[in-house]
Formats: C-alpha cells, sequence, structure tokens
C-alpha cells in the first residue's frame, strides 16, 4: 500500500540535495569550526557561507543570524534573555518592565516559557484571538503599558494554519517603544520573509518545517539588541549561543531554504490551489465537516478540520491504516491527554475540538494523492458515526 504523507506541519521531508550538502559538509568540514588549524578553518568558512546564504534568503545581515538546536531553543532563547535583558534595565528606571504579552494560541516552548517567567514575577497578558483565529491591532494597543518588556507573537499558527499581521503589530510595539519577538517556525520556507520589511526584533526558525534537516533552526536578533546568552560555555556564535556548531545541520538548512524560497511565489499558489480544492471537496462531500482557521490569512499547505459527532483520535488511527499521515495539531503536544489550547482560544468546545483533523501539505504531494484522502475520509467518517 502506497503511503501518503500529509504531516508537513510536524516535520517535512528533506530534500534530496540536503543530504547531498550535509554528505559533503561531513566529509570536508569535520573538524571544529573554532579550532584554528587549516581543518578547523575549512569548516569555519564553510559555517560562515552558510550563515550568509540564509541571512540572505530572509533578508538581514548575518551578522544578526546566530544558530541553535531549533525552533524550541530559539524560542527559549529569545524570552528568557529579552526577560532577563530587560529586568536589568528596569532596575535603572522608572519603569519596572515586568509585563510581558504572548498571544493566546502560541507553540508550547513560548506559553510553558511565559509561565517559568510569571513563576520569577512576570505580569503576563494573553491576547485573544478572533473565531478565526487572528489577533486584531486594537487589542495589543490596549494591552501594552509603559512597564511592558516585550511581545511575542508566532507568524503563522502550527494548528490552523492561520497568518497573523505581524507587521502591523511590530509598528505597534515600536510606537511604544516596545521589542517584537516572532516565532516563524511554521512560516519561514512556506511563504516569502523579508525580516528588513517584517519590522520585528527576534524571530525563530527551524530547518527541519522546510525540508532541511532536524536539530538545527537559528535566531535572528536585530542589531543593537545585546541579548544575553541562553547556553554558556564557549564563544561559539560570536560570544551568543555556546556549543559546536552543527555544520552539516546548518549546510543542509540553508540547502532546504535555498529550494523552498525560489519561486516561492508560483510554489506557494500551487500548493495552496492543491489546499483549496481539498478543503472544497472535504466540506462538500463529508456532512458536518468544518474549516478550522481563517479561510484566506492561512499557511498554503494547511487544512484544519473539526468534524461533528466523530473522536479525533479514532480517526488518525483509521486514516494510518488506511495509508495516510496525518495529525490533529502540535506534534509537541501529542499524546497529552488535554484539549488544544489553539482550539479553546477560538471559543469552539471540548467535544468538537477533540473532532480535529490537521491536513498538512508539502512539496512533494501531488494534487491526486492528496484528494484521494476524501473518500476514505468519508468512509471512515461514517463507519464511526455508525458505532
Amino acid at each position: 500500500m502506497k503511503r501518503v504523507y500529509l504531516d508537513h506541519a510536524a516535520t517535512s521531508n528533506p530534500y534530496p540535495e540536503v543530504l547531498d550538502v550535509m554528505r559533503k559538509a561531513w566529509e570536508e568540514g569535520y573538524a571544529n569550526p573554532s579550532s584554528v588549524h587549516r581543518e578547523g578553518q575549512t569548516a569555519r568558512r564553510m559555517l560562515e557561507e552558510g550563515r550568509e546564504a540564509i541571512a540572505n534568503l530572509l533578508d538581514c545581515s548575518s551578522e544578526e543570524l546566530f544558530f541553535t538546536s531549533g525552533g524550541t531553543e530559539s524560542n527559549n532563547w529569545a524570552l528568557r534573555s529579552l526577560w532577563k535583558m530587560m529586568q536589568s534595565q528596569g532596575s535603572s528606571n522608572a519603569h519596572k518592565r515586568d509585563h510581558i504579552i504572548v498571544s493566546s494560541i502560541e507553540h508550547p516552548s513560548i506559553l510553558r516559557t511565559v509561565k517559568d517567567l510569571s513563576d520569577s514575577g512576570a505580569k503576563v497578558t494573553f491576547l485573544p484571538v478572533d473565531f478565526q483565529g487572528l489577533i486584531s491591532s486594537e487589542s495589543l494597543e490596549n494591552a501594552l503599558s509603559p512597564d511592558t518588556s516585550f511581545v511575542s507573537v508566532m507568524y503563522a499558527n502550527n494548528e490552523i494554519g492561520t497568518v497573523e499581521p505581524i507587521k502591523e503589530l511590530g509598528r505597534i510595539c515600536h510606537e511604544k517603544g516596545v521589542l517584537l519577538h516572532t516565532d516563524a517556525v511554521q512560516a519561514a520556507g512556506a511563504m516569502p520573509i523579508s525580516i528588513r520589511d517584517l519590522d520585528c526584533d527576534l524571530l525563530s526558525f527551524s530547518g527541519h518545517k522546510f525540508g532541511g534537516p532536524k536539530g538545527i533552526g537559528g535566531l535572528f536578533i536585530r542589531k543593537g539588541i545585546d541579548l544575553p546568552s541562553f547556553l554558556t560555555g564557549g564563544e561559539q556564535e560570536y560570544g551568543h549561543r555556546a556549543g559546536t556548531q552543527n555544520l552539516s545541520g546548518v549546510l543542509g538548512m540553508a540547502e532546504a531554504l535555498k529550494i523552498s524560497t525560489t519561486d516561492i511565489e508560483k510554489k506557494s499558489a500551487n500548493i495552496k490551489a492543491i489546499r483549496n480544492h481539498l478543503i472544497e471537496e472535504v466540506l462538500t462531500n463529508i456532512p458536518g465537516s468544518h474549516l478550522c482557521g481563517h479561510p484566506d490569512l492561512r499557511l498554503p499547505g494547511n487544512a484544519h478540520f473539526l468534524f461533528d459527532d466523530i473522536d479525533g483520535e479514532a480517526l488518525l488511527l483509521y486514516l494510518n491504516l488506511a495509508g495516510f499521515a496525518c495529525s490533529s495539531g502540535s506534534a509537541c503536544s501529542s499524546g497529552s491527554t488535554e484539549v488544544s489550547h489553539v482550539l479553546k482560544a477560538l471559543g469552539i468546545s471540548d467535544q468538537k475540538a477533540r473532532s480535529a483533523l490537521r491536513i498538512s501539505i508539502g512539496y512533494e504531494n501531488t494534487e491526486e494523492e492528496v484528494l484521494s484522502i476524501v473518500p476514505e475520509l468519508l468512509r471512515i467518517i461514517t463507519d464511526l458515526r455508525k458505532r
């Protein structure tokens, strides 16, 4: 039975070219990039070439780009070190800088970090979203105060795919002198991104979401922001992040980002057309089906559904047996018995939220194989409702 992989929001298939680049890095850049001998300097040159390539593709300076182990580390570094930095600054002025603003639909790596910071004295405001997952400019304006330390809002949601107005939110933050971090893990490589145009101060991304390897990511830190180190030890990453760099990962991520962003408007349009056809077929042919998230302002490959009178876990198991790899939402929350906090923030009942199905389309998926899930969905859902 041919398997159809439709869980690219959790992780994507690596491009074949990425594997070739990584193999070359292991063969030619095996030395430590911090070593002073010839082999080490060869690895250092390759590392900086990868950094420069990624910086050019994201439209920022290579001096503003630092490598991490992935999106979770980048998000932790951004929030924990921003809090540390702002607390230090707050002690020398009239404002406490003890207020943090995040959206209510952030990734667990943001929400759990904020929970830790709240235990350390942070006052946290969770921005609400509307029923389609959008944050309003007004809610941010109303939440900002002279004590606000920083704001963190994800670029695009990992479950429902809704894309947030980050540029507008950044403008509002900067008018008040507040820094903005955005988790762009789902957006990078899936849609055009120009950091210079985005008006954010820090941005997280992760290689395995756009055809690169796992275990490598990055954090953009705008020049002039002296963010304290998160991992301490050596002086790697210009003293900002200790630990021997993952050279093969960096070069694999650079190659994946290059491939993903080449003709990205055309690629996004093609994936979006397949996604829209899928949504139309599901909503037309399966009674009691509902699209979740914004119908237009969403990631090109994301289709998130809710179904009346269906247990989502059973649905996923039967889809897996039928040859389809899908999910209900965030892979980082897999195994949890808790209802998705994202769906709860949209005002969806616990019962309905437990019927969630996320189909996320990748570069290698054809329209024929994506649409082949529809009759299987109908068959499985019809059978489950009879039980």
